[in-house]
Order: structure tokens, then sequence, then C-alpha cells
């Protein structure tokens, strides 16, 4: 035991303290106090680092790492986000036999007759945005809702604490998968640290309690099997991870020229059936006019954290006259396109017909629809820095790094966003992402220079 505290004496303190920060950031930090927020979020970071350069061929310790840090969180009310009241709520709808999709909670709430556990508390906690809207999260998401709620006991915190080992058990499930796939590619095993450790990750999934991780988890098992040449049983379980966040569904393309045309067919119609099949239970007749009118507001409504957009937005209006509640509109009708447009075009002109093809590609579409987005909150990128872990761009760790700076919007009294900080955050993230597209591109014509010389 002394001998190991000889050789691991530093990686070990930087352990304690992260344990030590982690346990601020989750019962001692309110989400207004932007300096402790930062600084605390700048430590973990600096600490994950430096485990990742120390320790990143020590499994177990790694691990034990990993599992501690979120453990942490256990019982703790997430801090940043308020989002977890609504996934009570829709939970709670479902157990007492009513569908999330069809009454939005301010219409529930008005009704006499309507009863659910701590209906006033979740109502409120879940903010005015998202008590007037329909929900938003796809089935298999419901589904988790329903069990958490359930397993809860009508508790709020027995809710948070069935949601929270759900979403450890399945990020322990992606580093296991993630492995795995690094191996199938002749890939360092380690990489899978850098999401496995990243602070983003922990504090963002576990923390605050959102299910970006589970997606992640049903996806990497699903390009796993791929790898092993099972797509018939992949389908299903890739089709799990779209019913739990819509994103997946832009990669459907990119398996046509991997499997082939005859394997790709099979492949969607497998996977458009497990989708059905999910999906059935919640059908009625206005159940697709009210979630694709509340999945329209994100394109059409919100902004936050906006990198491409906010360019666009100064440009328009200061220079050319434009409205913003009507430049809003007109280009979030675009993004889609262009996004699609993306992908005809890598799935034409990509080299998909490997694996490793296929995820640069699912990672270009994905990072080139965050960088137009007029919405980016921190959890979204943490799948964009999941695929980098497969290829050799890091500019989404240093993304996992910057992003924190967007929560400053909620230290004003009125939401305000500090468009200086988002310019540093895009201005470090496109430099970094420039910088890595010159070297891998050198370093790539170096090797063939080398190949043709030999």
């Amino acid at each position: 035991m002394l001998s190991y505290w000889k050789l691991h004496r530093i990686p070990i303190l930087l352990a304690l303290g992260s344990v030590l920060f982690y346990w601020v950031f989750a019962y001692n930090l309110v989400r207004e106090d932007s300096i402790k927020l930062f600084s605390l979020f700048g430590a973990l970071f600096f600490f994950y680092f430096k485990l990742i350069q120390f320790e990143k061929w020590n499994l177990r310790f790694m691990v034990v790492c990993g599992v501690l840090f979120r453990l942490v969180f256990l019982l703790a009310e997430p801090n940043l986000s308020q989002d977890f009241y609504r996934f009570i709520w829709d939970g709670e709808l479902i157990n007492n036999g009513i569908n999330p999709y069809l009454h939005t909670p301010d219409e529930l709430i008005q009704n006499s007759a309507f009863k659910i556990q701590h209906s006033e508390l979740l109502h409120q906690g879940m903010g005015a945005l998202s008590a007037s809207h329909f929900s938003n999260y796809p089935p298999l998401n419901q589904l988790f809702f329903a069990i958490s709620t359930f397993l809860g006991g009508g508790s709020v915190l027995g809710s948070i604490i069935a949601m929270r080992l759900s979403i450890i058990i399945t990020d322990i499930g992606i580093f296991y998968f993630a492995r795995k796939l690094l191996r199938k590619l002749n890939m360092s095993t380690h990489l899978a640290f850098w999401y496995f450790l990243n602070p983003l990750v922990i504090i963002e999934l576990t923390g605050n309690l959102h299910f970006e991780g589970v997606m992640i988890f049903f996806f990497v098992w699903a390009m796993y099997l791929l790898s092993i040449n099972k797509w018939w049983l992949a389908a299903p379980i890739y089709a799990m991870a779209i019913m739990l966040k819509l994103v997946p569904l832009l990669f459907l393309p990119f398996f046509l020229p991997f499997l082939g045309f005859k394997k790709s067919i099979l492949f969607y119609i497998l996977t458009g059936i497990a989708c059905g099949v999910f999906l059935l239970p919640f059908y009625s007749p206005v159940f697709i006019d009210n979630y694709g009118d509340t999945i329209k507001l994100w394109f059409s409504n919100f902004e936050f954290n906006a990198g491409i957009y906010n360019a666009v937005k100064h440009s328009a209006v200061n220079h050319y006259g434009a409205k913003p509640w009507e430049l809003i509109k007109d280009y979030g009708s675009l993004v889609p396109l262009l996004v699609v447009l993306a992908v005809l075009l890598l799935t034409i002109f990509n080299n998909n017909n490997k694996l490793e093809g296929v995820l640069k590609s699912m990672l270009s579409v994905l990072v080139l629809y965050y960088f137009l987005s007029t919405t980016v909150h921190p959890w979204y990128i943490i799948f964009p820095l999941f695929l980098t872990i497969f290829t050799d761009y890091r500019f989404a760790v240093v993304w996992s790094a910057m992003i924190i700076l967007s929560y400053f919007a909620y230290s004003n009294p009125v939401f305000e966003e500090n468009l200086w900080l988002i310019f540093v955050e895009y201005f470090v993230v496109f430099g970094f992402f420039i910088y890595e597209i010159f070297k891998i591109e050198n370093l790539k014509r170096l090797f063939q220079q080398k190949s043709e010389v030999k």
C-alpha cells in the first residue's frame, strides 16, 4: 500500500482534489455564481487532463476515479438545469395513464381533477417555457422517466437518484463498448478516458441528469455490433438511440455505403420497425402535430450560445436592418436544409466503406449542425466529444472546456448572454479546429510522401 502511494502519489492527490471539487460543485454551488462555477470547472478540467497524462494506462485506477466522481452527485439536486422537474412530471403522467404528448403542463395544472405527486412543485420548477409546451422528449426517454419516478416511490429525490443511477450505469457501459470498438478499430483504448473522465460529461449527465449519455450508450453498442458484422442486432439497438434523442436519425444515410444496398435496406427496415414499436404506445391523431410543433420551436424561436448565428445576426441587424424575430425564423428554416445537404454530400463523397469513415462523417455533420445552430446547450456537445475519440481530432475536448462560459447568462437577474464570452468560446474552438485540420492534413501528406519514397 505504501509503495503504491509512493508510485502514484500525485494522481491520488489529483483524484482526491477532484472528489472535493465535485462535492463543492454538487452541494455548495448555485449557477448564478459564475466566478465560483468557472473556477471549480477550470480546476476539475486541469485535474482531468493531468490524470489522463499520468495514469492513462492504469485501467483500474481510472475506472474507480470515474465511478467515484459520479457517485459524489448521488444525493444532490441538479443545480445547473431545472429540466429534471419536467422529466419527473412526464414520468408521473405516464405512471398515471396520461400521454405526455397530448397536454401541456399549463393545461393540466388548471384542471381541478388532475392529480400527480408534487404537481405544483414540478410545474413551478420546470419554468414557464417548458410548462407552456408539449413534451419534446422521445418515447424511450419517457420510459426512463416513468421507471425512475416509479422506483422513486413518489419522492422527488428518489426519482433523481433512480435517474442518476441509470445514467451512471450507462456511462460505464459507454466506456466498456468504447474500448471494445477502439480495439476493433486498432486504436488505443485509453482514448475512452477523454470521454469517461471529462468534467462536462460528469456534471451535465450525472449531475444535471441529461440523457445524452444513455443515447450514446445504445449508439456505441450498435456501432460495436456493426463492427463485428452483426447488423441485424445493431438495428434495434440503434433504434433505441434514436428513440432517446433524435440526433442519430441524421446518420442513417452513412450506413448505405458501409453495409451495401441490400443490407442497408434491411437495416433501415428493422430500425424503422423498432422505432414504431416504441412510438406505438404514445400514438394518437394529434401526436405528430404536437410533437412537430415543439421541435420546430428549437429552430425558429430559441437562441442560446450560438456561434455562426450570432455573427449573422449581428451583421444582419446592425448593417442591413433585419428584424431579429424574423431573422431567426428564416435562419432556423435554412439550417436543417444545409445539414441535410451536408449529409447527402458526405454520403456520396466521403469514404464510408469502413466504420472509421462512417464515424468521421457522423462527427463532421454533427459539428456542422452545432456550429450553425441557434441553440447550443453545454450538454449538446457531449455527443461530438464522444465521436472525436475515434478520430485524430481533439477540438471537442477544447469545446467541452470553453462551453462552460455560456452559463454566465444565468448570473444576471434577467437572463442575458454576454456576447464577448461567447465570442471567446467560439474563437478558441474555431481556432483550434482550424489548427487541427491543417496539422492532420500536413501529417497525412508527410506519411504519403514517405510511403511513395519507399
